[in-house]
Order: C-alpha cells, then structure tokens, then sequence
C-alpha cells in the first residue's frame, strides 16, 4: 500500500509506530498530486513548501487537503471565484486551528462550485474537476475537489462544506464518507459565507471511522461562532465500537423513496440498504414528512437570500479582483462584479435580492422562514419514532459533464439532502454500491435529530460494516 491510499486511522497508528513519518505521507501525497492532478483537477493549489515545512515540525501529525473557502494563513483562498484572485487569507479559521491542535496540517487546497454555488464543481471559475471513477462524469459539488480527492486517493482526508448538499451528494457521486454535522456542532469562523443559516463545514474521508476522527478534531465552542454550544464533544471514534444494527429503528420516509425522476440503479441500490438494515436486526418504522415537497423552494429563497447579504462584501474595493474599467466608484463596484462573479453566483444574488426587496419580503423570505420552521418539525416528529431516517442520497449516480444545462434540473440533485439541512440536523453519506450498467458509485444517506452525530456516526458505521 502506498502512503497516500491509507486513511486517517491507518495512518495515525503507523505513525505511532514510528513506520514512516508526516514528512513521508505529505511527499507520498504530493507525487500522487503530480500524478493524477491533470486529469482530475482536484487540487487547485499546493503549496508544496509549505506543507513539507508543517509536516516537518509536526512529524506525527495527518496531512489533510482543504476545500478553497477556508481561510489557512498564508494560503490562498480564492473560492474558486475570479473575484477573490490575489487573495491570501492572513488568518486560520478556526476549524484549521483546531485540526492543527488535534494533529493535522493542512496540505493542498481543492476545488469548488464557485462560492459553493452548485452540485457538479461545474461552476467554478478556475477549472474542471472530473469524477476519478470516470473521467467523463462530474465528481458532485460543490466540494467536488474534496470528493475527487478522497476517492481517486489524492489525499488521506479532506475537509467540505455543506449548505444544501455539498457534503454528501459529491460522496454519494465518488464513493467516500461524508459526514454533514447539525447547525452549530463546528465554528464557520473563517469559513467563507454563502448561506450563513446553513453553512457547517464536515469531513469527507475513506471510512466512518476517519470521518468520526476529523469530526472530533472540528468540532467544538468558538466564541467567534455565537452559533456552536459550550457542550463538551464526544469522542465520536471511540463511540463506533460495538456498532450494530440490532434494535435501531430505521424510519423510512414515503417522501423519499416514491419520487419522479429517480434513477432505477439508485431507486435499487437503496432499497437494497434498507433490505440489508432490516437483516441485520434494525426495526424498520414508516414516516412521513409531509412538508419536504416545499424544502426546495424554501432553500432556493433563504439561501440566495443570506448569498446576497454575505457577498455584497466582495465589490473590487478591499481585495481581490478589481476592474481596469471602472472610471468611478459606482462603475467599480458593476464592472468589478460583472467580470468576477460567475453566472451561477450572478443568478443567486439577483434571486436572493429579489426575494429581500421592498415589496416581496414578506411574500417570499418571511413565508419561506414559517415553512422551513415546519419542515424542522416534521423531522422533530419523525424522530420520535424512529433513531435515523434512511434516504437516497442523490436521485442519479454521477452525470456527465456538461450534461445538465438547465439549472432547475442541476438543483434537483439536492432534493434528497436539501430537508435536513434545513432543518439543521446531522447526517451522512455512506457508500451504498456500484450501478450495474455504468459501474458508478452510490452512497445512502442517514440522517439523525440535531447533535446526533454520536449516534449517526455508530449507524453509519454499522451499515459500513454490513454493506
């Protein structure tokens, strides 16, 4: 096995052993990064030096690659958006911060849907990403370069987020485990805004048990985050021991499974999880959720929304892009932006004004806030009944670039993960399968009530070991 296949877990206890050092996994790292990195375009930077100068001074410490809008001292971070080009952050956020106490250095950072802003890393502003199972398909976004990362063995972890999906659908999409924790569990501080009422950063790993290790590291108060609670953070790793299906109840919601539009393969493979969960003694317990059918329009308006309250900020005037056309300040402000942003961040700043606007505030943004507060209270119904809903992840496995056009059509891959999130509880993705015809991965999805994450992580570890 070389260096840079092993996981977090592999890789801590062979350095406790003294078998190699942080120093060797980071080279083994960089030489799979020039190997493969053209064809994938995972990374869109490494600073090589850098990362060998962290991994010298922390010789037992795990190299982790970093989605680009998390600030790292000294690093770029550019969101993969033209606008934030000549941008280097001159802090760690607090999630690097705390992953470098825990023992884990940054090394390399790894592209995106421009601001987060899509479902196949198609939209980035600065490259292409493609899938490592077939280099014709998209890997997922928008922690696509997280995903390709991690399941083309480019790196041993990475870190994403998720705001609708970003975690988990590119993990269904590049068969890794990608864990989306509750609303609060981990500081956004340093952590670039889209959506800042859903937006939490998680792991993206090779195994439950590498995604309960990161999350651990994440996790915790940061008085710069009002959000994240004073609790004490379980050691979720050490939580997996014993996992087994036996007595959880598993809910299955009607909502989920009966859809239009879902692929056969994954329809499938999916029903063969919950097969799988029931033979190996969960409980499986029908649910509704009646409100999910209004949890895409909900997102679509509170998220464009806060999007265009948190980028007003990037305007050509403090950093980044600024445009050799302005002849005034109302001049540098329009072209500055129109030759940065993109035309997927472009839509979802006008939609997201548009709902904020005089007149249609209280028509869209504030009717959209009451129906997101029942869509939290059908899952606070659910899980009285049942430990964990299980769900298909995305509704097709990974499609070809440039294959959906249309940007209803892309926003419909986040049907399935979309509910939770705003709901703010936690949940996973964990491979599931491969189709049958184009031998593409599949993840399930579980989901659990808000700061959960213990008890998710043991069901996801349970099914990991049965699937």
């Amino acid at each position: 096995m070389e260096l840079y296949e092993l996981g977090i877990k592999q890789a801590q206890e062979g350095l406790a052993k003294g078998e190699f050092t942080c120093e060797d996994i980071t080279k083994s790292v960089i030489a799979r990064y020039h190997e493969r990195n053209a064809e994938i375009g995972a990374y869109l930077t490494f600073d090589e030096e850098q990362a060998l100068a962290l991994a010298r001074a922390n010789p037992k410490a795990v190299p982790i690659a970093v989605k680009d809008l998390i600030n790292v001292a000294g690093q770029p971070c550019t969101c993969a958006s033209k606008i934030l080009k000549g941008y280097v952050s001159p802090y760690d956020a607090t999630v690097i911060k705390n992953m470098k106490a825990a023992g884990f250095i940054p090394a390399g950072r790894v592209n995106m849907d421009e601001f987060a802003m899509g479902s196949s890393t198609e939209n980035s502003g600065l490259g292409v990403t493609r899938n490592p199972y077939d280099l014709s398909r998209v890997p997922g976004g928008s922690s696509g370069g997280s995903a390709a990362a991690v399941g083309g063995n480019m790196c041993i972890a990475a870190l994403g987020t998720d705001t609708g999906g970003s975690i988990r659908q590119p993990a269904s999409f590049c068969n890794c485990v990608g864990v989306k924790p509750s609303y609060g569990r981990v500081s956004r501080y340093g952590v670039t805004a889209f959506a800042s009422s859903l937006d939490q950063v998680g792991p993206m790993a090779k195994s439950v048990e590498d995604a309960a290790i990161l999350l651990k590291a994440l996790a915790g108060h940061d008085e710069m985050d009002g959000t994240t609670p004073k609790d004490p953070v379980p050691d979720y790793a050490a939580s997996l021991a014993g996992a087994s299906m036996k007595g959880v109840r598993i809910g299955i919601a009607k909502e989920y499974f009966d859809v239009k539009g879902m692929d056969p393969e994954v329809k499938r493979i999916t029903d063969e999880a919950v097969r799988k969960c029931e033979a190996a003694g969960a409980e499986l317990v029908e649910v509704s959720l009646p409100h999910t059918e209004y949890a895409m329009a909900v997102y679509y308006i509170i998220a464009p929304a806060e999007a265009s309250a948190n980028l007003a900020r990037f305007d050509g005037v403090r950093y980044g892009h600024r445009s050799d056309a302005a002849k005034d300040v109302f001049s540098l402000y329009t072209k500055s932006r129109a030759e940065g942003f993109g035309p997927e961040v472009k839509r979802r700043i006008i939609m997201g004004t548009y709902v904020l606007s005089s007149g249609y505030y209280d028509a869209y943004y504030g009717r959209a806030q009451k129906v997101r507060t029942l869509i939290k209270r059908d899952f606070d119904a659910a899980f009285e009944k049942c430990d964990a809903l299980l769900t298909p992840c995305a509704p097709t496995p990974a499609f070809r670039i440039g294959e959906l056009q249309d940007p209803l059509t892309m926003y419909l891959n986040d049907l399935f993960t979309i509910p939770s999130s705003l709901a703010g509880v936690c949940a996973s993705s964990v491979p599931a399968g491969f189709t049958n015809d184009t031998k593409l991965p599949v993840g399930v999805q579980f989901i659990c009530g808000g700061f959960e994450e213990e008890k998710l992580l043991r069901i996801s570890r349970a099914f990991e070991e049965i699937g």
